[in-house]
């Protein structure tokens, strides 16, 4: 399985971004989905969380209420909708997903968001 993330970048503060993760190869063994973030000299941290058929979803509370995420499918896409940016959301996005199979999880590249104040 490959990931590759987009649609990162710079933004003002309060302003929308929204990531997508596409997801190919052996697309059929992927179970649960999730974003992670990680800001220079912090912790990677799972930002949202998503299950196999989409229908629960989990987030940190500090993106809660602003945050979306969302899978479709039948594209083998993963999104990330982020709105009411803030500053403190700057950090590298990376997708993330779990498999049935080994290695049993699998990472993209990562994204740069830049939130601007």
């Amino acid at each position: 399985v490959q990931l590759v993330e987009s649609g990162g970048g710079l933004v003002q503060a309060g302003g929308s971004l929204r990531l997508s993760c596409a997801a190919s190869g052996s697309t059929f063994s992927i179970n649960g989905m999730g974003w992670y973030r990680q800001a220079p000299g912090k912790a990677r941290e799972l930002v949202a969380a998503i299950s196999t058929g989409g229908r629960s979803t989990n987030y940190v509370d500090s993106v809660k209420g602003r945050f979306t995420i969302s899978r479709d499918n039948a594209k083998n896409t993963m999104y990330l909708q982020m709105n009411s940016l803030k500053p403190e959301d700057t950090a590298v996005y990376y997708c993330y997903a779990s498999a049935s199979t080994w290695p049993y999880a699998y990472w993209g590249q990562g994204t740069q968001v830049t939130v601007s104040s």
